[in-house]
């Protein structure tokens, strides 16, 4: 039977002819055919992949050496374009659209020999805290079937989650990446604005939109960003050559001694469960007791944290999202308008989800005459005074620790009637995004109520690989027995 631990184990067994390529795309689209109803895939390549891991099965006979991402399974989310294959962003407005193109950093693990298997179910143009705004439908956790995966990337996460594919791709604007990972056990990690290319990523608030990993050990996903954080002439804020991220055993084995800051705001926030917090702090006294050092800070400006985001990203979505009318593409109303204003009207009422007409319409508001000082100058100021804090902070500490979500996976249709208390509880994720910074979500822990929960880190702006050194070092304290039966 096949058997997936690590990248590296499976080149070995590759290598050895202990498994195959062929055999590992079988072991997955099994997986995914017999745990359909997870409804964690929009579309699966199956005939595709199938021929992929013939045709690199032969080149390894042949004696080719194996590259980076060698009959790696990866999963993507479906608002990354994948040329020839629909991407629709879980929007009936862009059903059976199929893509011109292939997002960059997409396209540089498939020059490595990756091999992608499907497209990932996820909240409406990745709208969402929980996956039920999806036109496909609810995901559903593997870990218990009442709860959510999270959200926006929640097909992506149970995709690993459920050991469906090896590594996973999302989008992490606002903690699309993180707190999925953290609602389904996984590990999740955003890089910083500007390190792998959004060439290729459907946009909801372009200076906040960044590719995400999904896996379960840290060394993978250091693989795959190293082969994704490459310049791109395609993406102008990308960070330049200097973005370029180069994994090696070093990255996930270090012996340094951090420097580690907990902000007391967040650990002892009235939303904040009980028993999340308690870990927090016991985490923190181990790392302590491991010659680490910790210091609490404070950080005045969480409360604006939330109104800032969403003030920012729904204006960004108003303009980002006015492309789609159904005019040159996309769903087309059938009802016989009488001027043009009323054809698009019609277009985008009947085919945009209910979440994404409110962040539209919310954007729109904020950038209205009379409104865009109140709202949105202001928001920006927020987002630059965050930015200025986060700086002073990494002055004095390696990295900052924090929740991922104030709760554990809640059960489906809890925030039905109240998108307000969903929004809220993006508190801990939005700091990441507003500052630019790379962060990650870590799994640590298990609720008495028997789902998962971790910690968050986050590091100054190009220090991906300090992350990554400063993630291996806390997995080490991973007291969760959740595993990924793959």
């Amino acid at each position: 039977m096949f058997l997936f631990t690590t990248i590296s184990a499976y080149h070995q067994s590759l290598l050895s002819d202990q498994t195959s390529c062929r055999e590992a795309v079988a072991f997955y689209l099994d997986a995914c055919n017999r745990q359909v109803h997870l409804n964690a895939f929009t579309a699966l390549y199956a005939d595709e992949a199938q021929a992929r891991a013939v045709h690199l099965d032969e080149q390894r006979k042949a004696g080719l050496p194996l590259k980076k991402m060698h009959g790696v399974v990866i999963a993507i989310k479906d608002v990354i374009c994948y040329k020839g294959h629909t991407v629709t962003a879980a929007s009936r407005i862009l059903k059976d659209f199929r893509s011109l193109y292939t997002a960059t950093a997409l396209q540089y693990l498939i020059d490595e020999d990756a091999i992608i298997i499907g497209s990932c179910n996820c909240d409406e143009f990745a709208m969402g805290s929980s996956n039920e705004n999806s036109a496909y439908g609810n995901v559903l956790n593997a870990l218990d079937e009442t709860k959510v995966p999270g959200g926006s990337s929640g097909g992506s996460a149970v995709a690993v989650q459920a050991g469906m594919c090896m590594l996973s791709l999302g989008s992490d604007t606002g903690g699309s990446v993180r707190q999925p990972a953290d609602f389904c056990g996984i590990i999740g990690l955003k890089p910083g604005y500007g390190t792998v290319s959004r060439y290729g990523l459907i946009a909801y608030a372009s200076s906040f939109d960044q590719i995400g990993i999904f896996g379960t050990n840290i060394d993978d996903i250091a693989l795959a960003l190293e082969v994704m954080a490459k310049p791109d002439n395609m993406d102008s804020t990308m960070n330049g050559p200097g973005a370029a991220v180069t994994f090696s055993p070093s990255t996930t084995s270090s012996r340094r001694k951090y420097k580690f800051a907990f902000i007391q705001e967040a650990v002892s926030h009235i939303s904040l469960d009980p028993e999340i917090a308690k870990n927090i702090r016991s985490l923190q006294l181990e790392i302590e007791e491991a010659g680490h050092e910790t210091g609490e800070i404070n950080f005045e400006l969480l409360d604006y944290i939330v109104p800032a985001y969403y003030v920012l990203t729904t204006a960004e979505a108003s303009s980002n999202l006015s492309r789609y009318d159904g005019i040159r593409y996309g769903y087309r109303t059938d009802t016989n308008p009488e001027n043009l204003d009323e054809f698009y009207a019609n277009n985008r009422s009947e085919s945009f989800g209910a979440e994404v007409k409110r962040r539209i319409m919310l954007g729109t508001f904020v950038l209205s005459t009379g409104y865009y000082d109140a709202f949105y100058t202001k928001a920006q100021k927020i987002r630059a005074l965050v930015v200025k804090r986060m700086n002073e902070i990494f002055e004095a500490y390696d990295a900052v620790i924090m929740p991922v979500s104030p709760t554990t996976a809640f059960p489906i249709g809890q925030h039905d009637k109240d998108p307000l208390a969903m929004y809220l509880a993006d508190i801990y994720t939005v700091f990441a995004n507003l500052a630019g910074i790379p962060a990650i979500a870590l799994p640590l822990f298990s609720h008495s109520n028997n789902m998962p929960f971790g910690v968050q880190v986050l590091c100054k702006s190009g220090s991906e690989l300090t992350l990554l050194d400063i993630s291996a070092e806390l997995m080490k304290y991973k007291k969760t027995g959740i595993t990924t039966d793959q």
